[in-house]
């Protein structure tokens, strides 16, 4: 299917605009007023550049309070319509938007309604042009879909339709099983809009809050489906209102506004994309550092050993159990200390894993390497994490592993009481948690877990999961209060231990720092929980914190941050699915602390 994207759901200047959405691969534009108001080009340089794009102007919107008013009114309102019908030729759209009336001198007069709308079509068939009918979810006297249609139906003029938008039909609970009843050839157009679900005004929920299918809690493709099978053959088009949206790069979010179509196309049955190919494992998490000493000093105390180093690059191999550290210490490092900067995934088909990313608009990362060294498909992630897919141990497919040469086969490995990478937790730039939500859920194929706020000193944190069905593969997307603090809120890497007292111990003796936890935490949990003697003080000790859920229990603790990565020791007993999310706080508090003492 076509697909199209309002002007307004993108940032910057109009022609800024439209190069973005054209980049993304979008067929066609809305041009919404204010845009064109607000742009240097003329209409007829406009329709210039989107030609020369390969976009079409599929609506112009929004013309608003027309209808059901006294008859002086709607003189001066079609006054203002023909003005707009010649703009509209000029500018090569032949479809507007006409939403329901908020106007508080519109009265409750469906016939009034019908009849004025089939003059102001009247008008418009004169310029080729189609009238599209919306109900607004706070139009003054019509807010649903079915009444906005039962309108249009009793005007009668075939320059007449509806237009159909998802926000203001599923924000006020409509059944849009009822679309079905809606000749296809009457919806004139489908505006497609996601959201949280929020308790608030509606009208405040649809401009600040709205949101591409498939990052909010609708039912967007349940609604599609419905009309599709109205017989629509319009365009999928995209309005989104969003604050974090209005405020970054259009490049980026055009990107991410048409892979959350192809999601969607593919959802309702429209496209055929690539079966996803879900990870099955951590293979590896790469660090890259200006200075190794201070992070492989703590991977040593943690219990990992540096077992191969890269017959070409800089970089050396760290293992413990089946947990693998790459420690990158190139010169193409980021100049802002360690950083986690790639994770390889454990794919069943690393080449078709690809294919997906990249039909999904993912970038595929060029890698310069050696001839001899494995050929391993990477694409980037919205935040810019390097994923690599990888066949670890695969007979007949590269191994990774293969790039590397043991440092010192006599160096027997300290006894493993790591096993595996737990989960890997990313801070996601300010305006890339929903995209990145999105991405891993849509091209990995990884289940998207709720959105949790967590209370941090200076603010609220969001953090949403994303995790394979058996749990070996769970990252958990953060993003902090601020766009500049990026310190305490940084990635990190949670190690699973089978006892995480023994291991904590190990790390403190080896000289690893944990992260000092304040004693009015165990005070809390000696009121909350029962503990067997001399646990909780152990637990105090060691900075060791304790969760339980409906079915199990989690012990964990935290190293000190080295540059931005910190890592976590855990341990799940009797399937703890959780992350710690209720000791977050406590947590966050205790770095700022430890940042405000150390300065850094």
């Amino acid at each position: 299917m076509r697909t199209s994207i309002a002007t307004v759901s993108l940032s910057g200047s109009l022609t800024e605009k439209l190069t973005a959405a054209a980049r993304a691969g979008f067929d066609g534009v809305e041009i919404f007023e204010n845009d064109l108001l607000a742009s240097r080009l003329t209409p007829e340089e406009i329709r210039a550049r989107c030609a020369d794009l390969g976009l079409t102007v599929d609506l112009y919107q929004p013309m608003r309070d027309i209808e059901a008013v006294p008859e002086d009114e709607f003189a001066r309102n079609l006054r203002r319509a023909r003005h707009k019908f010649e703009l509209m030729r000029r500018l090569g759209a032949d479809t507007v938007l006409v939403c329901s009336s908020v106007s508080p001198q519109v009265v409750d007069d469906d016939a009034l309604a019908a009849e004025q709308l089939s003059r102001l079509a009247g008008m418009a068939q004169e310029f080729g042009i189609r009238v599209a009918y919306e109900a607004l979810a706070w139009g003054r006297h019509v807010s649903t879909y079915d009444h906005a249609w039962r309108i249009v139906e009793s005007a009668g003029h075939p320059a007449l339709g509806t237009c159909l938008d998802s926000f203001h039909i599923l924000s006020r609970g409509s059944d849009p099983e009822g679309i079905e009843d809606i000749p296809g050839e009457k919806i004139f157009f489908l505006q497609l809009a996601d959201a949280p679900l929020l308790a608030m005004d509606v009208l405040q929920w649809s401009r600040h809050y709205r949101c591409f299918p498939g990052q909010g809690g609708f039912d967007v493709a349940g609604l599609v489906r419905h009309v599709l099978r109205t017989g629509y053959d319009g365009p999928l088009s995209l309005e989104v209102f969003n604050d974090v949206f209005r405020q970054a790069e259009a490049g980026p979010t055009a990107v991410d506004a048409r892979r959350s179509l192809l999601i969607l196309q593919e959802t309702v049955g429209r496209t055929a994309l690539p079966e996803p190919v879900v990870p099955t494992g951590v293979a590896f998490a790469e660090l890259v550092t200006p200075d190794a000493e201070p992070l492989t000093a703590l991977l040593g105390a943690l219990g990992f050993t540096r077992t191969a180093r890269h017959r070409g690059k800089p970089v050396a191999l760290w293992e413990q159990g089946e947990a693998r550290i790459l420690v990158n210490t190139g010169p193409a490092v980021r100049r802002d200390g360690t950083q986690l900067a790639a994770i390889g995934l454990q794919s069943p088909d690393p080449a078709a894993a690809a294919r997906r990313a990249e039909a999904l608009l993912a970038p595929v990362l060029p890698r310069r390497r050696a001839p001899e060294d494995a050929p391993l498909d990477a694409v980037a992630a919205p935040d810019g994490t390097e994923l690599f897919f990888c066949a670890t141990g695969r007979p007949g497919l590269p191994d990774w592993r293969a790039d590397f040469e043991d440092t010192d086969p006599a160096t027997a490995p300290a006894p493993a009481r790591v096993r595996r990478i737990d989960h890997l937790a990313l801070t996601q730039p300010w305006h890339h948690f929903d995209e990145a939500a999105l991405f891993h859920h849509g091209v990995l194929g990884l289940h998207a877990q709720e959105s949790v706020d967590v209370a941090d000193p200076y603010g609220l944190l969001r953090s949403r999961a994303v995790t394979n069905a058996d749990g070996s593969v769970r990252i958990a997307l953060t993003v902090g209060p601020a766009p500049t603090d990026d310190t305490v809120h940084a990635q990190h890497i949670a190690l699973a231990t089978d006892d995480v007292v023994a291991s904590a111990r190990r790390c403190r003796e080896g000289g690893g720092g944990l992260l000092p936890v304040p004693a009015n935490y165990y005070d809390d949990l000696a009121a909350r929980f029962e503990f067997a003697d001399g646990e909780l003080e152990t637990y105090r000790d060691l900075g060791i914190l304790y969760d339980r859920d409906a079915h199990g229990v989690f012990r964990h603790c935290y190293t000190r941050t080295v540059g931005r990565v910190f890592f976590e020791l855990v341990q799940r007993d009797d399937g703890y699915r959780g992350y710690g999310a209720a000791n977050a706080p406590v947590r966050l508090a205790a770095q700022h602390a430890v940042r405000a003492l150390t300065g850094g």
